[in-house]
């Protein structure tokens, strides 16, 4: 069955919802590992007025003192997180191929999705490792598991045009 060219243009428009949404929380994520002293000061502010006398409230707490300690002796080791807002912020470049041209740039999709999932096992194992409580760490999870759903369904309607277009060569 050929898409419609009307049908190919909702196609399109879609993918690029979808890829707006991913390339949105890319970026979101990539300039708030900046300001981590400044949100952590303030997330300690909101769990201690939500639940004051809760675990939360001593895990954020010693986070956010860490990270103060941290910057006022070892300010040289935030640059670390800087990098990290820098590599959000490519990958979202990188989406913009698929944008563009969803079909040539499946691939970018599917990386994507590799990397979404990855997010999973480097949450629970690297964070198990560095003595992040579970909680947290399934807060991380949910990041990867966020991401594969703009970029499943994007991935659906770009296997939708390809076949469309396989099938009219």
């Amino acid at each position: 069955m050929l898409v419609k060219d009307m049908d190919e243009v909702r196609l399109v428009r879609r993918i690029r919802v979808w890829l707006a949404v991913f390339i949105a929380g890319l970026v979101l994520s990539g300039v708030t590992a900046f300001p981590l002293v400044w949100e952590t000061g303030l997330l300690l502010k909101i769990v201690q007025h939500l639940a004051p006398s809760t675990g939360t409230v001593v895990w954020v707490q010693r986070v956010h003192e860490g990270l103060v300690a941290t910057g006022q002796r070892y300010p040289f080791l935030a640059y670390g997180t800087d990098w990290l807002a820098f590599a959000h912020l490519v990958l979202a470049v990188a989406f913009v191929g698929p944008w563009r041209d969803p079909v040539r740039n499946k691939w970018v999709l599917q990386f994507g999705l590799i990397a979404c999932a990855a997010v999973v096992p480097l949450a629970l194992i690297a964070g198990a490792v560095r003595g992040i409580p579970l909680w947290w760490r399934l807060g991380d999870c949910c990041f990867g598991v966020c991401g594969t759903i703009p970029l499943w369904f994007a991935l659906r309607d770009v296997k939708v045009l390809e076949a469309d277009a396989i099938l009219q060569t």
